[in-house]
C-alpha cells in the first residue's frame, strides 16, 4: 500500500484530547523568547487579521518604537512570566 493519508498509524488527530489552556501556557513559557514573540504575534493575528497594510505599518513601527525605548533604558523591560502573572492578578480581581 503506497505511503499516505489511508496507511498512517494512530487516530486522526481529532481524537486526542486538548491540552488544557493551563499546561498549554506552561509549554509555550518554556520556548526561547523569540519563540513566544513569533507565536504571540500569530496568535493575535489570529483573533484579529490586520488586512489593512496602513494598520500593520502602524503597529510595525509602534513595536519599533517600544523597542527603541527599552534599548535607551527610557522603559524598563518586564520578564515574560511577571507581566503573565500580572495579568493572571487583574483577570482573576
Amino acid at each position: 500500500m503506497p505511503m499516505g493519508v489511508a496507511s498512517r498509524v494512530g487516530p486522526p488527530y481529532s481524537w486526542f484530547m486538548p491540552i488544557p489552556a493551563e499546561k498549554l501556557t506552561e509549554e509555550m513559557q518554556a520556548l526561547p523568547a523569540d519563540a513566544r514573540a513569533l507565536l504571540a504575534d500569530r496568535l493575535v493575528e489570529s483573533l484579529d487579521p490586520l488586512a489593512d497594510e496602513e494598520v500593520r505599518a502602524s503597529w510595525a513601527a509602534e513595536a519599533v518604537r517600544r523597542r527603541n525605548q527599552v534599548r535607551s533604558d527610557k522603559a524598563e523591560a518586564v520578564p515574560g512570566e511577571v507581566a503573565a502573572a500580572q495579568v493572571r492578578a487583574l483577570l482573576h480581581k
